[in-house]
């Protein structure tokens, strides 16, 4: 392996061929329009199918909510869990009564879900090894839905050898 050093960016040359030639890709965007306002979604099937679809063994796996009301998150798939997320987040972060957050005065009425978003996260990073997400016990990938009943994307982008 050489490394090659210049005014342009760094090349890998490995027998002739560039960094990219050995780097496998997928950009797929997934959409969730969810019948409440606010819900949680398991996506872990779908981003498992784009792993395998991506050819990538060894690399990571990027999934992110494209929508300032949604969020990304991992955890454990039991539903006494997601009560208590609900609870917990309405607690924090009270739909009503609307008229408490500033946000709102500007004529929406999604400030809570802006907020409940900050606190679950816009993101998460898996690794990928041995061509499948390397997932800890119990761990499954949630869209967070907090201001629901429209559509809304979530990019996973998928690099690796």
């Amino acid at each position: 392996m050489i490394w090659i050093l210049s005014s342009e960016p760094v090349i890998q040359i490995f027998m002739g061929c560039t960094l990219d030639e050995f780097m496998e890709s997928l950009t797929e965007y997934l959409t969730f329009n969810t019948k409440t306002r606010r819900a949680f979604v398991n996506i872990t099937s779908q981003i498992e199918k784009l792993v395998k679809k991506s050819n990538v063994k060894e690399g990571l796996c990027l999934v992110n909510a494209m929508h300032i009301t949604a969020s990304v998150f991992i955890n454990d798939n039991e539903g006494g869990l997601h009560n208590d997320y609900e609870k917990w987040l309405e607690d924090l972060a009270p739909h009503e009564p609307i008229e408490q957050y500033d946000h709102n005065k500007t004529g929406e009425d999604n400030a809570d879900a802006h907020l409940k978003r900050q606190v679950m996260g816009r993101e998460v990073v898996i690794a990928i090894t041995d061509g499948e997400l390397d997932f800890g016990p119990w761990e499954q990938i949630f869209y967070g839905e907090f201001d629901g009943r429209r559509a809304k994307r979530v990019l996973v982008k998928i690099i690796g050898e």
